[in-house]
């Protein structure tokens, strides 16, 4: 499996691309090729064209949640008209009103809009993305340590409840050294993720992840995560976007962690 970073908080030295805070991926799968999130503009497509990335060969786009920072760039791409049948893979209420306070924080394309446009595909449950690749669905929520405060509201006609994100998910690749977890922001936090993904695939060796870890302080709970990571032995680590400087800082004194970047190329067996 082929993953390049196409949409980052950071950009490297002297790599010219454009960073926004936000995640969009490029993976390749034997024949699949697809997206994980979008970012938040435009900048995906300068920054694929700038990588040699043809978005035109894409067949997935898989959303990690609903937020506008993973979720913007759908009506950029769809703006570009690269191919009829493209399917677009998230959770049941990714594609609901969300707002905070009066801010709205959600997809500037809706449920109703996006099936007139894709081949929409949302579910709770895990699926076959490709031939390694999973998508998770809903996650269990086990631990006592990665508790979910609500963000906003969801918004059902002129219904709103609090918002626990229970729509944030990722993918999980299985490859020959174990599991490779791929997420967005880990709202479900990033524990309860590895557990579940270990469950999905059947199997406990936890190589690598990559994604937004949603910690910005070095608590309770940022410590425990450490210690989940550093028992399960985790040989890569790759923490962006909603990661701290102070928990990356903390990170990197018992755990593998490598920074992240727009261009960055990671190949997992």
């Amino acid at each position: 499996m082929k993953l390049k970073v196409l949409v980052d908080n950071n950009t490297y030295i002297d790599e010219y691309y454009y960073g926004e805070p936000s995640v969009c991926y490029y993976i390749e799968d034997e024949d699949t090729r697809l997206l994980f999130d979008v970012g938040y503009s435009d900048i995906f497509l300068k920054n694929s064209t700038a990588l040699g990335v043809d978005l035109k060969n894409i067949d997935t786009i898989v959303i990690s949640h609903r937020h506008d920072d993973h979720t913007g760039g759908l009506k950029y791409y769809f703006q570009q008209n690269y191919r009829n049948n493209i399917s677009i893979i998230a959770h049941t209420d990714a594609f609901k009103e969300k707002t905070v306070e009066s801010f709205r924080i959600c997809s500037p394309m809706l449920k109703k809009e996006l099936k007139k446009k894709c081949n929409l595909i949302l579910s709770k449950k895990p699926k076959k993305v490709s031939k390694n690749i999973t998508f998770l669905g809903e996650m269990p929520r086990t631990n006592n340590f990665e508790n979910t405060k609500p963000i906003g509201k969801q918004s059902f006609g002129e219904i709103s409840i609090d918002d626990y994100s229970m729509d944030d998910t990722a993918l999980v690749y299985k490859g020959e050294k174990g599991i490779y977890i791929i997420t967005g922001c880990s709202y479900s936090g990033i524990c309860n993720i590895a557990e579940y993904a270990k469950k999905v695939c059947g199997d406990n060796r936890m190589f690598g992840i990559i994604g937004g870890l949603h910690l910005f302080e070095v608590n309770s709970q940022a410590v425990r995560t450490i210690e989940y990571l550093k028992k399960n032995n985790i040989k890569e680590l790759y923490p962006c976007h909603c990661t701290s400087f102070q928990v990356k800082a903390e990170m990197y004194k018992s755990l593998p962690i490598g920074e992240v970047g727009v261009g960055m190329e990671i190949n997992w067996q």
